[in-house]
């Protein structure tokens, strides 16, 4: 007895597993209505990122957009202030006027596109693009950068400190922001990995297209001066980036001051490029 009905679970069983692979047949005043019984394939849910071995097809151009740098400025400050000339355009100035607030001086850069041509089996390349380099100095001391007059002949002196009984200062920086243009060799140690560890190196030229001295006080509110201040126009630096995986690091140093005269005030940034093909899909032609 017990043989028979296991038998006969088993054909129940056997004929209810075909009866699902195959398609269910109703008619109804004529007509056939099939309804399929296989099951619906799902596609795999994608992660944030791919897979660390991900690999990715080689092209000898590839170009990239919206980069974006987050970091620090600063400078080097080899000013020698009992100098006739840095007394000119900051009369009464020290080492300790120019003194930064560290964490607060900013650089920002948005790379509007980069391309990358290959020049040696993908492992050697050659890197370059365009961009906007936008740099903010904070100074712990209050000193005042001064338009100059459109009236002027010769050179006024340019920076002052303000001294006003009674005025608190809650920010006094002074930006500078350049269009930048980047030509760098790229070694890829790993080319077909879309994670790849790379680095890279080369110069920057960069055109001055706006400065400012912008404050914050408790008597005036906020101040904008809006000039050249004698900055140069042409800003030549150093520059170089690190890759692995999805960090870049990145850094650059000036060849020079970035004032005409008085100063000597050589600027550096250095910190991290975040790259939307990394977290929001390869932005890539």
């Amino acid at each position: 007895m017990k043989q028979t009905l296991l038998l006969t679970f088993m054909i129940a069983w056997v004929a209810a597993a075909q009866a699902q692979d195959k398609p269910d047949t109703l008619v109804i005043n004529g007509v056939t209505i099939i309804r399929d019984n296989k099951p619906v394939e799902r596609e795999p849910k994608k992660g944030f990122l791919k897979s660390i071995n991900t690999k990715k097809s080689l092209k000898n151009v590839s170009t990239e957009w919206g980069m974006v740098d987050i970091g620090m400025s600063n400078f080097a400050d080899g000013t020698n202030y009992t100098d006739a000339a840095a007394q000119a355009y900051a009369p009464g100035s020290n080492a300790q006027w120019f003194t930064t607030k560290y964490f607060k001086s900013r650089n920002v850069n948005v790379w509007i596109v980069t391309q990358r041509y290959n020049l040696l089996q993908h492992f050697l390349n050659l890197k370059y693009g365009l961009g906007l380099e936008l740099n903010n100095y904070r100074f712990k001391n209050p000193v005042r950068f001064d338009p100059h007059p459109a009236t002027a002949i010769v050179n006024p002196p340019v920076v002052s400190m303000d001294e006003t009984p009674g005025r608190n200062y809650r920010k006094d920086k002074l930006a500078a922001d350049y269009i930048t243009v980047p030509l760098m060799l790229n070694v890829n140690f790993t080319p077909d990995r879309l994670y790849p560890f790379e680095l890279s190196a080369g110069i920057s030229v960069g055109y001055l297209y706006a400065a400012r001295n912008k404050t914050i006080t408790s008597d005036e509110g906020k101040v904008k001066a809006k000039d050249n201040f004698d900055l140069d126009p042409w800003k030549l630096s150093y520059v170089g980036d690190v890759t692995l995986g999805v960090v870049t690091l990145y850094g650059s140093y000036a060849f020079k001051s970035m004032y005409k005269r008085g100063l000597d005030h050589t600027p550096y940034n250095f910190g991290i490029r975040l790259r939307p093909a990394d977290f929001f899909g390869k932005i890539q032609n």
